[in-house]
């Protein structure tokens, strides 16, 4: 993931009621879920609604696909997984990272 594509996703992340629709939509999984059940779910107005799947479907965040009269949307789990690994591409200075966040040293992993 480039530079420009990351500032994207972390700014359509960055407003509570996107960030809560994108949690939502991993909980999910791949089957997603209509934009009514989204707002339904998460008491946003369908106007709203329609204003934050649109920030996070142009950041790629999110996927839309029609079934029947509705709209699922599903979260984009290639591109969430290329965020997170920008994010932590040089995590602990290229020392491993235990499950838990903590750094341990090259010394302290061979142990």
């Amino acid at each position: 993931m480039d530079t420009k594509a990351t500032l994207a996703a972390l700014s359509a992340l960055a407003q509570e009621s996107r960030l809560s629709v994108f949690r939502l939509l991993v909980q999910v999984g791949p089957q997603g879920m209509a934009a009514t059940k989204i707002g339904e779910q998460l008491g946003i107005s369908p106007s709203s609604m329609s204003f934050h799947l649109k920030e996070l479907a142009h950041a790629e965040l999110v996927t839309a696909k029609h079934e029947g009269r509705f709209v699922i949307y599903s979260a984009n789990f290639v591109v969430m997984n290329a965020l997170v690994g920008f994010l932590t591409e040089n995590c602990c200075g290229g020392n491993v990272c235990s499950p838990n966040g903590v750094c341990i040293t090259t010394e302290d992993a061979q142990s």
